[in-house]
């Protein structure tokens, strides 16, 4: 639609093409594509008549300014500013306002352009065409407009294209992504979302809207996305060179297997010899009285010592007792010489001891041993002798005794590694005790203690409960228990004096030499080799199948004759393909494979704890300790399972002497026994081994008398240092069993152990007269 346009001619003479430079009034703008006029009305008062020097200047400024502002921003947009003046009306026009439109819009619809003659505005197409070039205006035809349409055009096509080939590329990559990785899940909306919060560092802020700035403030919620598990993978498995290896370790295996059946004909015959063990001497097991009649109830109080020979290493203890089932504990330990565990006299052995116990005082308590206060014999003490600030003493001795009494014992053999004949048929306490006296020590040794016997005072001491422990067990370098038995059972005679008041007694079973005649133990080919290698074949049977001591042999022993072995293929490679490290496992000749007693128990407890998918830890314990390189994952497992079959031979062998112990009391049918059934063990298989523990449960479960809700009842605890602390404990009962002798008694006493045990460090009469 045109809007009226009013004619006014100039009064100077103008050229066709200088029209657009005339100035027009009229307020419409007439839009085509790529092209926006734009026709300013200038107001004018016409009863002015303008000068035409005036009228020329400002139609001169008006081209001007249109020149300077021809283009805006583009090539498709251009704006041309037409200023049509009416500052003169022309007064020789007799047409009026409706014949001028009809006249114009004649013209218009012909097609025509409106003549552009001097004193006549130019015609509406030619406006609309007009364009000012740098050199000056002129007009702009039609095909130039559709040529700059076009090109418009097509410069949106391409960014089209380009966004849609964009599209397509991400969808293409996105498509093989999928079928890449058929178990990933790709979550556009979250990728997005996480894309968008990530603002260039080059940019500055941006405008948000108010909605989300506001949520700017609001802590975001947790991305949505899904945690796959990883990626299904197995256990690496090195190729076999053969199936002789899993056949043969399958084998093996069942060797060691000590099913139910065996575990319950074990703790029937274990009740059996006990019962044998009471009623006479030289049975298999010793059913050694103790004179320990009293258990500790945790309100004990005092200052005493012990010392504990208890296989390979020699502890001295000082324990101070606080009376409320807590104590402190001071101690020292050091390895015996190998030497003197085979020496040739018992004087060799002792003196090394009673020099260890002086090492000792000097260093935790020199006042006692710089006064040189010892035990000393005095006429005129009514007592006899008289005791000034000297330390009571247990002996806790491990090895199997016959007890005449709270501190003396004859030694019945010698287990663990030792052999000095000359000490088997002496008092040990004794022998301790001279050793003592020529070092001129205050220490008395008041208690001869076995260290089961320890460990059950220890634990009686210090566990909770209205009750006391009915059994103290070691499971360590060796094994043994002590449990209180009833007086009417003990049908063997006991010589020498103990307190009949409570009517119990502990007892120390020695039980390593249970079922020495082999009725009910398990016996493999390893067994009976390791048997005829140790200094005491033939005894101590049991023990040489649960002890610590002994289960790193028969591993060692069982491995050796696979190795022998041409058709297993244990740690043997052709080549490195037979190998997951790529490599062929190689033994070194130094290897303690090789050499007795070379394989420490210990490696069965890291091949237990070891769950890694390739046993990493056990291949790398075979290399640094045994010098077994690039051990495949075959041969590892091979050797875990081996050794995991003897730690349980062992641990239900364990639970075979725990349930006839409990067995034997009675706990678990007396109304009395409302609380649990309390059982103190010590030693490093109890404690080090994994799962020891539960496995004896697990045997528990299966013995009749017993079952679920009995080995519910019962509670194993572990007593640490108990051969110490209850060593201890029996020298405090002794110290309060001790009577008034005379003195010729008591000398009386003194020789008659002397001539005994061959003893010269007892005083003569003489030098007691003169030592007052």
């Amino acid at each position: 639609m045109i809007s009226r346009i009013r004619e006014v001619p100039l009064p100077l003479p103008m050229q066709a093409d200088d029209a657009s430079s005339a100035s027009f009034t009229g307020g419409a703008v007439l839009n085509m594509p790529g092209v926006e006029v734009t026709r300013r009305r200038r107001s004018v008062n016409s009863s002015t008549a303008p000068d035409p020097a005036v009228a020329h200047k400002a139609g001169v400024q008006a081209h001007g300014s249109a020149d300077d502002s021809r283009y805006h921003h583009g090539p498709s947009r251009l704006k041309s500013s037409l200023d049509y003046s009416t500052e003169a009306s022309n007064p020789n026009s007799s047409k009026s306002r409706s014949e001028e439109k009809e006249a114009r819009k004649r013209q218009t619809d012909a097609g025509a352009d409106i003549p552009s003659s001097p004193g006549s505005p130019p015609s509406p197409r030619a406006a609309v065409f007009t364009r000012f070039r740098s050199t000056g205006p002129s007009a702009v035809s039609k095909s130039q407009a559709k040529r700059e349409w076009s090109q418009s055009c097509r410069g949106v096509l391409t960014s089209l294209i380009r966004v849609l080939s964009s599209s397509v590329v991400f969808l293409a990559v996105v498509f093989v992504l999928r079928v890449l990785l058929p178990d990933s899940a790709l979550h556009y909306s979250s990728f997005l979302s996480r894309q968008s919060t990530l603002t260039p560092l080059t940019t500055k802020a941006t405008f948000s809207p108010p909605a989300l700035s506001q949520q700017a403030h609001q802590p975001l919620p947790p991305a949505v996305c899904e945690i796959h598990p990883p990626f299904p993978t197995t256990a690496p498995v090195s190729s076999p060179l053969t199936m002789a290896l899993e056949t043969q370790t399958k084998t093996v295996v069942g060797q060691f297997d000590y099913s139910d059946e065996d575990v319950n004909k074990g703790v029937v015959e274990f009740l059996r010899q006990m019962a044998e063990g009471l009623e006479k001497d030289g049975a298999s097991m010793s059913q050694i009285p103790t004179y320990v009649t009293a258990v500790p109830n945790g309100t004990e109080k005092g200052l005493y010592m012990a010392v504990d020979l208890g296989g390979t290493n020699f502890r001295v203890c000082s324990i101070q007792l606080n009376g409320d089932t807590t104590f402190r504990l001071t101690y020292t330990k050091v390895a015996i010489p190998r030497e003197l565990m085979v020496a040739k006299t018992a004087e060799e052995l002792f003196a090394f001891l009673a020099k260890q116990v002086e090492i000792f005082l000097r260093t935790h308590h020199g006042e006692h041993f710089e006064a040189h206060i010892r035990r000393r014999m005095t006429m005129s003490s009514p007592e006899g002798f008289k005791d000034e600030n000297v330390f009571r003493l247990g002996f806790t001795f491990s090895f199997p005794v016959q007890q005449l009494g709270i501190n003396k014992g004859t030694l019945i053999r010698w287990t663990k590694g030792f052999d000095i004949p000359d000490a088997v048929g002496k008092d040990v306490c004794a022998l301790l005790q001279t050793e003592i006296d020529k070092l001129h020590l205050p220490v008395k040794v008041a208690a001869l203690v076995n260290d089961t016997v320890g460990t059950l005072m220890a634990r009686s001491y210090s566990s909770p409960g209205k009750s006391g422990a009915i059994l103290g067990a070691i499971f360590g370098t060796g094994t043994n228990g002590a449990y209180v038995e009833k007086l009417s059972n003990i049908k063997k005679p006991l010589a020498g004096e103990y307190d009949k008041s409570t009517g119990e007694m502990v007892i120390n079973t020695e039980w390593g030499s249970f079922d020495n005649q082999l009725k009910v133990l398990p016996n493999t080919p390893w067994d009976v080799q390791l048997d005829l290698a140790t200094p005491n074949p033939g005894i101590q049977m049991y023990e040489k199948r649960v002890s610590g001591m002994y289960l790193g042999e028969i591993l060692r022993l069982t491995v050796i004759d696979l190795l022998k072995n041409p058709d297993v293929a244990l740690f043997k490679d052709d080549n490195s393909s037979y190998n997951d490290w790529k490599s062929t496992t190689n033994i070194a000749e130094h290897s303690p494979i090789y050499k007795q007693w070379g394989l420490d128990t210990s490696v069965l407890s890291v091949a237990a704890a070891d769950s890694t998918p390739e046993l990493s830890i056990l291949r790398q314990e075979l290399e640094a300790n045994l010098h077994i390189y690039a051990p495949s994952l075959e041969d590892a497992q091979a050797f875990k399972a081996i050794a995991g079959a003897i730690g349980r031979r062992a641990a239900r062998l364990s639970a075979v002497a725990i349930a006839a112990i409990v067995l034997q009391t009675g706990k678990l049918n007396d109304p009395e026994q409302d609380g649990p059934i309390d059982i103190g063990v010590d030693g490093s298989l109890v404690e080090h081994y994994p799962y020891f523990r539960d496995m004896i449960y697990e045997a528990l479960r299966a013995i009749k008398g017993i079952g679920e809700e009995g080995a519910k009842r019962i509670r194993i605890g572990i007593a640490k240092d108990g051969s110490g602390v209850g060593a201890a404990l029996i020298a405090l009962v002794a110290a309060r069993m001790e009577k008034s002798t005379s003195t010729a008694d008591f000398i009386s006493d003194l020789r008659l152990n002397a001539k005994k045990t061959d003893l010269t460090a007892v005083p003569e009469d003489s030098e007691l007269a003169a030592g007052e």
